[in-house]
């Protein structure tokens, strides 16, 4: 089974980057977590440009997620919400309606940041963007505030419950993504 994981975050050590990375290490046996790369090379979406030859960036995007069986996504949260880059990449991954990359799709969402509420506003606004788009969202969540406190030099999560949760997470998503696995 296969898990496409994004993170809204651009930095080279974003915290949501290292979730996961870190869901990958937890993930069962027989699930392969692979991250995506190259957000920020995703143009704006713009309906006049998205016809029968859309941008090579958005084209990749939703060949990766149709490829996946599910998806996890960590989002920072800037400014109360979703960072535009990431919103942008559901608009992108939404289109045609009804048929998108995210249509049917199993995804959960989490979320951290250096602040003390650890993205609960970017997850709802995210999972609700999701739900819009036609994908089938998991009610999960996982609040990972002041993160820079949370990991080690490494890259690692210091606190085992939170590490447990995001096995968790990671376990009810695929069995989420099982049927749409055993169809492909």
């Amino acid at each position: 089974m296969r898990i496409l994981a994004i993170s809204g975050s651009l930095r080279r050590e974003s915290y949501n980057t290292a979730l996961l990375r870190e869901a990958a290490e937890v993930a069962p046996a027989g699930v392969e977590l692979e991250l995506y790369e190259g957000l920020e090379l995703l143009p704006p979406y713009n309906e006049d440009v998205d016809g029968p030859e859309p941008p090579g960036e958005a084209i990749r995007l939703r060949a990766a997620i149709d490829g996946a069986d599910g998806l996890l996504i960590a989002t920072p949260e800037y400014n109360g919400s979703v960072p535009g880059q990431l919103k942008n990449a559901v608009d992108w991954a939404s289109r045609p309606v009804r048929r998108g990359a995210v249509w049917g799709k199993p995804v959960a969402v989490v979320g951290a940041t250096t602040g003390s509420y650890g993205a609960v506003w970017a997850q709802a606004d995210l999972r609700r963007s999701l739900g819009i788009a036609g994908a089938r969202v998991l009610e999960v969540e996982l609040p990972l505030a002041k993160a820079h406190e949370r990991f080690d030099d490494q890259g690692r999560l210091e606190d085992g419950q939170l590490r447990e949760r995001l096995a968790e997470i990671v376990r009810e998503l695929a069995a989420a993504a099982e049927p749409v696995a055993v169809a492909a």
